[in-house]
């Protein structure tokens, strides 16, 4: 039980992290979902949309984020 507890601590951790992220994206005014690659298809009740730059940019930026971590930590 004690590994289980640790396991959704640390979910919830990055949960809350990744909520405070895109609040303070959105209070920035950064146009995440809405850039010249993301796909938006959409008539009065239906709307979809396919973020493909906004997840290249976003993968770009955390795999050098976490590159820098992990050289950090060695």
């Amino acid at each position: 039980m004690n590994y289980i507890a640790r396991v959704l601590i640390v979910l919830g951790g990055i949960l809350l992290l990744s909520g405070v992220a895109l609040y303070l994206v959105d209070r920035i005014g950064l146009p995440l979902g809405r850039l010249p690659g993301d796909i938006r298809i959409g008539n009065e009740n239906l709307t979809c949309l396919i973020p493909l730059a906004t997840m290249l940019i976003l993968s770009i930026v955390l795999t050098v984020l976490l590159n820098v971590i992990i050289r950090l930590l060695r």
